[in-house]
């Protein structure tokens, strides 16, 4: 029978809360057993393995991360709401350097992952659907938002840019190229 008090969620609590302090390759079982004050053994009745615990894990922190971008893009439209969502998603990712690399690269192909990463993708598209783009260059503009995004704030997090100059500066100045970049005459506010 579970531990009273020992549930899914605190297990997957304890562990992001491990990932946060010590990264990926300091989450262990028996380090979650001890924070949560029961022996390994007991952690079985509520996750398979460490495996098991870290698809939970990348499950929850997209989950957590498309909902801060829906819950930013309320009330938002056109290149205001893209630009924000490219400054949340920065934002979380100099944040929680250690759950975002926690997160699956390719959630779309593997099953345990599949509906948290399309729900991510659909709030990004959401922010995009003012445009019109097709299919195809929807996915282009969603790949190179995230390429933007990526790269520059793991860049940042891991204290990649030495150089004195703003680094909200340089942000801006790439969320206004790519806006530029969608294959449209006019941004939507514009029109």
């Amino acid at each position: 029978m579970p531990r009273v008090g020992l549930t899914p969620d605190r297990v997957v609590d304890t562990a992001i809360a491990l990932v946060d302090e010590r990264g990926l390759d300091g989450l262990t079982l028996a380090a979650v057993a001890e924070r949560c004050g029961v022996a390994a053994p007991s952690l079985y009745k509520h996750v398979s393995n460490l495996a098991d615990l870290r698809t939970l894990v990348g499950v929850r922190l997209l989950r957590e991360m498309s909902d801060q971008f829906a819950t930013a893009l309320i009330g938002r439209s056109g290149a205001d709401a893209v630009a924000t969502l490219m400054r949340v998603y920065r934002s979380y990712v100099v944040a929680h350097p250690a759950r975002y690399a926690a997160m699956p690269v390719d959630p779309l192909h593997q099953p345990e992952f599949a509906d948290a990463g399309r729900r991510l993708l659909e709030v990004m598209g959401a922010a995009l659907r003012p445009w019109q783009l097709s299919d195809a260059d929807l996915v282009h503009a969603m790949r190179a938002a995230r390429v933007i995004t990526h790269g520059f704030a793991s860049l940042e997090s891991a204290g990649g840019f030495g150089l004195p100059q703003d680094l909200d500066e340089t942000y801006e100045r790439l969320i206004r190229m790519f806006l530029t970049s969608l294959p449209s005459a006019k941004t939507p506010q514009e029109s």
